[in-house]
């Protein structure tokens, strides 16, 4: 093949989209089919489809859950009758939390915090300014409402009157860089004070902080892990829950040790260690304060677990899988909430009795996506003797005695994994005649830390040849037509051209969406996340251990690739920041290699626009199909 004849640069102008919420009864029921521009229509950051409940909250009765929704035609807040499961649209807007009476919410709507109540169905507005906010909690009393908010150069929190009769006030002051949004903060019970994750003390470490609410001031409580995710008060506001991995030690993300923290004295505790939970949501504390729910990964699926506080082992609630999203508990102690997916169905709120038993469903939120299976799980072999969990998906009309071509998926996250829920571009591509096998190479969370370890001081090495070996193994099956290619998101689409650069020919096509070539240049341009990121995963700064940067980078060895390599990234990425596109675009250009590279105006490492969203799809799709199926005409 003269495969020159296909090297070109494309650049594709910003588009914008308007979603209104809508009424439940206004959204059909009937089958969705799987295009692009449906699939990314309501995607939650770069998880395309993933539409449905992403939030549940029990009011303090244990009568009605608030529900945030993205389905298209149902977007907004609904409510959700308990225990028999009725839902109904409520009003637009997201991030609702109930109010300690539980007669109404706070919510944010058009960058603006308003209240409604269950009998009072005119909302009210509280905030009246150009400003953002998130992640609003009104104080135990009612009276105050706390939200984080950028308006004063940093990430703080804010406290505003829940009747709206005064602007907000700073609580914090420099509480977290402007761009980590991904941190939750916690009334205590009594209203005194708010639990909230800052890096004051260190710019690299995310501790536990404690604000005086009448006073205005703050103080550092805990010092010796890294906080994820939320924290989260006992019932008797004497103890902190949190996720966290111990300093000095590997920042996971995706796979933590639950502590425990004196809310006095900051003695921590770390809980049963030999179960790595998942950072999402919060710790939900049971109703005596005796044990604590949470999220556990294990080979790609997702469970509740059981922890007490005191000595003692862990132990599995459920046994079902999936995809968890968030947990929520009745006050009451009646019934666990689960956001939960499957690999054939949506973001959908399931209860389970804390006595025992299976999920029952209560909602039917999610799209009605056409054509879903459950796909195959398998183990391959690697050349080194691991055995990598993937899964397989088929075409709809899959015949062993034909051939097909076949895809690697690699997922975004180094220390994250590929999880058995509903993945919609896997899904897709399947139904487009590909073979899919979405592989969980080393270093990723849920097999121990053992395996998450061997990533560390070798990255976009090892990990590749997983890659490479998941190729091998495809060719070797009766129905391969020897076509492979490989695809990835973020940290999925570095390990793709990885995989290339290190075995040469191991991929007939390869394509990275918004990833990063030269991880030394990436740390000097990066936020914090990005740049924390890059120091855990090779041991240092670039300055403090040069060589394994040197070994890690790609843009040096770019020359080495033999398929065809589509690159596509926002231009306002700071996570992979933008110039790691344009130095792989020169490289690829000044090697003349066959490639196709498209940047999009405005957006960021995790695409908005879901038209953007849905093109870089399109764009690897129509990618794989030229070099995997039509071939070179």
């Amino acid at each position: 093949m003269n495969h020159s004849a296909w090297k070109f640069s494309l650049l594709l102008p910003l588009l914008t989209v308007m979603n209104a919420g809508a009424s439940a009864s206004d959204q059909s029921t009937a089958p969705v089919p799987l295009t692009w521009d449906r699939v990314c229509e309501a995607a939650i950051c770069h998880r395309a489809g993933h539409d449905g409940v992403v939030q549940a909250q029990v009011s303090a009765d244990g009568a009605h859950a608030v529900l945030s929704v993205i389905t298209p035609g149902r977007t907004g807040i609904h409510q959700l009758a308990l225990p028999e499961g009725n839902s109904h649209f409520w009003t637009e807007g997201h991030s609702p939390a109930w109010f300690a009476d539980g007669r109404r919410i706070v919510f944010v709507h058009n960058a603006d915090l308003w209240t409604i109540g269950l009998y009072d169905p005119a909302p009210q507005r509280i905030t009246t300014d150009a400003h953002d906010v998130a992640k609003p909690v009104p104080s135990p009393d009612g009276r105050m409402i706390a939200f984080s908010s950028r308006r004063s150069g940093h990430q703080d929190l804010w406290l505003v009157p829940a009747d709206g009769s005064a602007p907000p006030r700073a609580l914090t002051d420099q509480a977290m860089v402007a761009g980590e949004l991904r941190f939750g903060h916690a009334w205590s019970p009594d209203g005194k004070k708010l639990v909230f994750v800052s890096n004051q003390a260190n710019y690299w470490h995310d501790d536990l902080w404690l604000a005086d609410v009448e006073s205005g001031r703050s103080h550092q409580l805990s010092n010796g892990f890294l906080a994820l995710g939320t924290p989260s008060w006992s019932p008797d506001g004497r103890s902190i829950a949190a996720f966290g991995t111990p300093k000095p030690g590997f920042w996971y993300t995706h796979m933590a040790d639950l502590y425990l923290v004196d809310a006095e004295t900051g003695a921590e505790r770390r809980l049963d260690s030999s179960v790595q939970v998942v950072e999402i949501g919060q710790p939900v504390w049971g109703k005596d304060g005796q044990e604590l729910f949470v999220t556990v990964h294990t080979r790609g699926a997702l469970d509740v677990w059981r922890v007490p506080t005191a000595d003692g082992a862990a132990t599995r609630v459920t046994h079902e899988g999936g995809m968890i999203d968030g947990l929520a508990a009745d006050p009451g102690g009646e019934r666990l909430l689960l956001v939960r997916s499957t690999p054939q169905r949506g973001r959908e709120v399931d209860a389970l009795d804390p006595r025992g038993g299976p999920l029952h469903r209560l909602t039917s939120l999610s799209s009605n996506w056409q054509g879903l299976q459950q796909p195959r799980e398998i183990s391959y072999r690697t050349r080194d003797g691991l055995y990598i969990q993937a899964f397989l998906f088929l075409p709809p009309d899959f015949d062993p005695s034909r051939t097909y071509p076949a895809l690697v998926q690699l997922h975004s996250g180094g220390t994250h994994s590929f999880y058995n829920g509903l993945n919609l571009v896997e899904q897709r591509m399947a139904q487009q005649g590909f073979v899919v096998l979405a592989v969980n190479y080393r270093g990723g969370s849920g097999f121990g830390r053992d395996f998450q370890d061997l990533s560390i001081g070798n990255w976009a090495h090892r990990q590749a040849l997983d890659a490479a070996d998941a190729a091998a193994w495809i060719r070797r099956q009766p129905w391969s037509s020897g076509q492979v290619g490989a695809y990835g998101y973020s940290y999925g689409g570095i390990v793709a051209i990885a995989a290339e650069i290190h075995d040469p020919g191991s991929f007939d096509a390869v394509a990275s969406m918004s990833g990063i070539y030269d991880f030394a240049q990436a740390h000097d341009e990066a936020d914090r996340l990005g740049r924390m990121f890059l120091r855990y995963g090779h041991g240092g700064s670039p300055e403090e251990v040069p060589q394994r940067y040197a070994a890690s980078n790609l843009l040096e060895r770019l020359e080495r690739i033999q398929a065809p390599a589509l690159l596509t990234h926002g231009e306002q990425d700071r996570r992979a920041p933008y110039a790691q596109f344009r130095s792989a675009v020169e490289t690829l250009e000044r090697h003349d290699k066959v490639f196709k590279a498209i940047s999009y105006p405005g957006e960021g490492h995790l695409f908005r626009d879901p038209h953007n969203r849905g093109d870089i799809y399109r764009q690897m799709e129509n990618w794989m199909r030229r070099w995997l199926i039509e071939g070179e005409s």
